[in-house]
């Protein structure tokens, strides 16, 4: 399993910074930030999200108490709300998560500014990588590259059987849980999940960039997390201990809550949208993101599929409920998907758990989608 760093690692120590800053809990943070990127001294930017960057497009969060979806599955009657998430409840009942997925699934809602000002950070030769506990997809619906992206938790691009792993068409796996229907394997008949992380499973080989990444960065930005969820959550102290750390969050997390900062620890704490709006409106930026969000909208179908494969999918879906063999069509899915769901379980290295210092994430692994 991989070891999670510790909060005691020489990365986290304050020490002289490289950069002329200094630490901030108010707007000078931004700027400070933002003259960096101008002096061209930032060019390997890592951003680290979680499910706050979603938000803003009509997903709730996880945690939010009242409005996250924890708190909104007392009526399937679990024993704890992050067992919705946990692979040995799965096995017993799948229907709660099935239940949830239908409100992440890709297709159902569209990428918001935050989304495009992490693009805008590629359009630009600036973003080393993107790492997100997010299972929505919003990212690559908004353009980022996938070499680029880092799903930490898994998404919905694939699907597979829970137990035996065989590889299940991602499309009518989408079609069984958006109509009710819980899809199964053909080989051993066991439930068949999308490929989003559940506690008890790998995560994803692509995760282990990590490695390379952050020793390489020379900005970190973390954007709508609680930095809960680990080993995730440790990411974040593995930069350089001269790198700059920028923190838009509603709230301060993780090292951001330690007094004083670290040198050149930076954090513009409420509305994550407005504190984005206002970075690149620092940078100069706003223009071009806004102009980028009109290009993709018009290029973008948020109907998730077209009525003819919808209608294709719908007529495997009861050729498999009548025991007929279901026949793929070009229609199902992409030559891309079809490469993705060809590609092995994650990596056997880590595994999602949560920090087990906090309060509410005592009693189990929490969700795959970590703002939670």
């Amino acid at each position: 399993m991989q070891v999670c760093p510790s909060s005691e690692s020489t990365s986290d120590q304050i020490v002289p910074s490289s950069f002329p800053v200094k630490s901030s809990s108010s707007r000078s943070g931004l700027l400070s930030v933002a003259r960096l990127v101008k002096l061209g001294r930032c060019k390997n930017i890592l951003v680290v999200v979680g499910a706050g960057i979603s938000t803003p497009s009509g997903i709730p969060d996880f945690r939010t108490p009242g409005t996250g979806l924890y708190a909104n599955l007392e009526k399937y009657n679990i024993p704890y709300p992050e067992a919705i998430f946990n692979i040995d409840y799965f096995s017993n009942d799948p229907q709660p998560f099935f239940s949830l997925a239908k409100a992440l699934y890709p297709g159902c809602h569209r990428p918001n500014y935050i989304h495009y000002f992490i693009r805008m950070l590629h359009h630009k030769g600036l973003l080393l990588r993107l790492y997100t506990q997010n299972i929505d997809g919003l990212e690559k619906v908004c353009g980022i590259p996938e070499d680029k992206l880092v799903e930490a938790h898994g998404s919905f691009t694939t699907a597979s059987c829970h137990l035996c792993y065989t590889p299940y068409p991602a499309e009518e796996a989408k079609v069984a849980i958006m109509t009710d229907n819980i899809p199964t394997c053909s080989f051993c008949a066991a439930t068949v999940k999308p490929d989003v992380v559940f506690f008890g499973e790998d995560l994803p080989e692509k995760y282990f960039l990590h490695t390379k990444d952050f020793p390489k960065a020379d900005l970190l930005i973390i954007m709508g997390t609680s930095l809960k969820i680990e080993p995730f959550a440790s990411l974040v102290n593995t930069v350089r201990s001269t790198v700059p750390r920028l923190l838009l969050n509603r709230h301060a997390v993780g090292p951001f809550e330690r007094v004083p900062l670290r040198r050149g620890d930076h954090m513009e704490l409420g509305d994550l949208a407005d504190s984005v709006r206002r970075f690149a409106e620092i940078l100069g930026w706003s223009g071009e993101i806004e102009e980028m969000m009109r290009t993709q909208e018009k290029s973008v179908s948020w109907s998730g599929h077209t009525a003819s494969t919808r209608t294709t999918l719908m007529q495997k879906l009861m050729e498999n409920a009548n025991g007929i063999p279901p026949v793929v069509t070009n229609g199902s899915s992409s030559s891309s998907e079809t490469e993705d769901m060809q590609t092995s379980r994650p990596g056997a290295e880590g595994s999602c758990s949560e920090d087990t210092d906090s309060e509410t994430d005592s009693k189990s692994s929490a969700s795959s989608r970590a703002s939670k």
